[in-house]
């Protein structure tokens, strides 16, 4: 029987082939849209995702089922004798508690890791998971590894529309109204367990330069430096993959040595609530050696 295995629910970004060359066990998150259940990544893809919200279908989420969580663990378990579970954020989902709670049942089988993360850092958190599995840890071990190391990573996000924020109640009508007239672009942080508000640009220009300026300040004054051997960079977008791809370059050119490690669509989670146009800039510190 193999040892440990590595576990995360889909917001991390792994496509199922990718995971599957890798070893990694993809939970899928559930979506309602338009009172159907929906499964992402088996019947609901990127592109249906945003063909939905483009036709203005009512879409929520919610945490994945006790039962399917479970079914996942044992399924695993009967190859391997531990995993470490890696969901999303306990501060933006109460799926990582569930997840808590349930792993008491497993004996110390099942190690959960609330290392605060979504999306693209989410995913950078696995791929630690994976190279610390290599060098032989055990899902304790990883457990507390990434949660110590969980808040050594930032998002930032230049929002193209307040519409769906407006929609989420996570602002005001009337806020919103003004936003649109002034064609603002908000750009939002994503710091640990707290999605909040970070600056307010009147361009896309700016909303980039405020994006690599914070993330600059987070290497210089949270992670240990500006230092490819210190930090990875990654980009992440809603539907917005051309513009991420020319942000790259823009990236690399005000990061003198780095190179963009991913350039990932958002999660769909994140995606519900901010809608699509988005642009976004991670860095997460490396895992020192």
């Amino acid at each position: 029987m193999k040892k440990t295995a590595v576990v995360t629910d889909s917001n991390a970004g792994f496509l199922p082939e990718e995971a599957k060359e890798k070893q990694i066990f993809i939970l899928p998150m559930p979506f309602m849209i338009d009172g159907k259940d929906y499964l992402e990544n088996v019947d609901l893809t990127e592109e249906v995702f945003y063909q939905m919200m483009g036709e203005n279908k009512s879409i929520s989420t919610s945490q994945p089922a006790p039962g399917d969580v479970m079914a996942l663990w044992d399924s695993v378990l009967a190859e391997y004798e531990e995993l470490v579970y890696i969901p999303m954020s306990s501060g933006l989902s109460a799926s990582c508690q569930s997840a808590v709670m349930l792993a008491k049942d497993y004996g110390g089988r099942v190690q959960v890791a609330d290392n605060r993360r979504i999306s693209v850092t989410q995913k950078s958190a696995v791929y630690d998971a994976v190279r610390l599995v290599e060098q032989g840890k055990s899902a304790a071990q990883i457990k507390d590894i990434l949660e110590e190391d969980g808040d050594h990573s930032s998002i930032y996000i230049m929002l193209d529309t307040l519409y769906y924020l407006k929609k989420g109640g996570r602002i005001t009508p009337a806020a919103a109204a003004i936003g649109t007239v002034l064609r603002l672009k908000p750009v939002l942080q994503i710091q640990g367990a707290l999605l909040d508000a970070f600056a307010k640009a009147r361009t896309i220009n700016q909303a980039k330069t405020i994006m690599i300026g914070a993330v600059r300040s987070d290497m210089e004054n949270r992670f240990g430096g500006v230092s490819p051997d210190n930090c990875e960079l990654c980009i992440a977008h809603t539907n917005n993959k051309e513009m991420a791809m020319q942000f790259k370059e823009e990236v690399e050119a005000a990061f003198p040595g780095f190179q963009v490690k991913e350039v990932d669509p958002l999660s769909l989670v994140v995606s519900c609530h901010i809608g699509p146009g988005s642009l976004a800039l991670t860095c997460c510190r490396k895992l020192k050696k």
